[in-house]
């Protein structure tokens, strides 16, 4: 291979935009087009993608459509047939309350003749808040923020998150007569379509039971009439056997899998070896840092398993258990901070002056780390030395869950703005 010719943050960057391309919900959309119906297209979403892969929608429809799709503030585009609501992620809010209503009354009244197109991706289910009888919203705000902090993986948070809501689960889906097909953005680990947003449209067979079993581990301290439901058959959300499902289907449009795969090929093209170490990482955030950091430690200094120069890349979720679940965090910052963070404590010292350092982009594919403005963070082996000459301890910042404000600091915050899009974390470590 040629040697590396880009400056190597910008070569990190470089393989991020080419995962984001990889997930562009156009070309996905087009692969899986649904044939026009005999009555009415109605098109549903949620999201943080959800108004790009709208816009896909209609730029590729040969005839009428109509419907409704919700996205995060700031996350829209403008759209000429569907409307656009805008709602709060990570925290749900009144206009999300609003939005998930929009959605039911959309496909209600639908016959067999009519056909619902359902654009589903990450963020969904902070954007569809829909309480069952005897929760509030407010209930459901604090559900999702204890579910954040609780340490708890994206599969087992929405099996909770399925069991206490009214249009989750497949509930969405068995309000229609009309078939549904669903086009999903997965940004779950190992694409399991019924956990993405916690499937509104895709039902799973998780039951109330395992949801009641989740809450007790993750210690969720949960209102009494979130738990009486929980314990009746109310909770119970429709099987994928229900034959309210018989006429459905679903593709996965786009994964964190053909994303990182992309990525290999813009990495082999700038005359880097690339490995995929695996797409559905999950795990607290630090912890997953150690092992990456120990693995880029020994490739540097023994060249195994892999030679160098090598760049490794990983994808799926991790998760950042938060102290004090009952106070509000102060310190700001998301999953790939954290990441970021405990990854530069792990690489300190490593010169990259001498053209054989460790250097690291850790970024969530939607273009938002957490609630920030950022989509991730770069590092190198001088990152904690240069905190240190700035007055501030790496160490400190990651225990208070701060490391926005590091990196802010250092200037080495990854902002990219909404990519329209999401396959969840991406992890680009370089060896040279």
């Amino acid at each position: 291979m040629a040697p590396l010719t880009l400056a190597p943050r910008s070569f990190l960057a470089s393989l991020f935009a080419a995962a984001v391309a990889a997930a562009d919900p156009l070309n996905g959309i087009r692969t899986h087009l649904p044939a026009r119906p005999k009555g009415r297209t109605v098109v549903v979403g949620a999201g943080k993608g959800a108004a790009q892969m709208a816009a896909a929608l209609e730029t590729l429809w040969d005839g009428p459509l109509e419907g409704v799709v919700v996205t995060r503030y700031g996350y829209g585009c403008p759209l000429a047939k569907l409307e656009l609501l805008e709602a709060a992620h990570p925290v749900p809010d009144a206009n999300g309350l609003v939005a998930a209503e929009r959605l039911k009354q959309a496909i209600a009244p639908l016959g067999p003749d009519d056909l619902v197109i359902a654009l589903i991706c990450g963020g969904g289910s902070a954007l569809l808040p829909a309480p069952p009888t005897g929760m509030t919203l407010e209930d459901e705000i604090d559900l999702n923020r204890q579910l954040l902090a609780c340490g708890a993986p994206i599969s087992a948070m929405n099996v909770v998150r399925k069991h206490l809501s009214t249009i989750k689960g497949g509930r969405l889906a068995a309000l229609t007569r009309a078939p549904v097909v669903s086009l999903i953005v997965s940004d779950i680990p190992g694409d399991n379509a019924a956990h993405v947003a916690s499937g509104p449209t895709v039902p799973d067979a998780s039951t109330r039971h395992q949801a009641l079993e989740i809450v007790r581990a993750y210690g969720l301290r949960l209102p009494q009439t979130a738990l009486d439901h929980l314990n009746s058959q109310a909770a119970d959300a429709p099987r994928p056997d229900n034959p309210a499902f018989a006429r459905n289907r679903h593709h996965v449009i786009a994964s964190a899998s053909v994303s990182l795969e992309a990525a290999v090929l813009a990495a082999e093209a700038a005359g880097v070896r690339a490995a995929i170490l695996s797409d559905s990482i999950e795990g607290e955030a630090r912890d997953v840092a150690g092992v990456h950091a120990a693995l880029a430690r020994e490739i540097a200094a023994k060249d195994r398993p892999f030679p160098k120069p090598v760049v490794l890349l990983s994808g799926g979720e991790t998760t950042v258990t938060m102290k004090n679940q009952g106070v509000q965090p102060t310190g700001r910052g998301g999953r790939n901070g954290a990441f970021a963070l405990a990854m530069a404590l792990g690489i300190a010292g490593h010169d990259i002056e001498a053209g054989h350092g460790i250097e690291v982009l850790a970024a969530d594919t939607d273009g938002i780390d957490g609630t920030e403005n950022n989509a991730g963070a770069f590092v190198d082996g001088t990152s904690i030395i240069r905190l240190k000459q700035l007055g501030l301890d790496g160490a400190h910042l990651l225990d208070a869950h701060d490391s926005y404000s590091a990196f802010e600091a250092l200037g080495d915050l990854f902002e990219t703005g909404p990519t329209g899009t999401n396959v969840n974390d991406f992890r680009a470590i370089l060896i040279r």
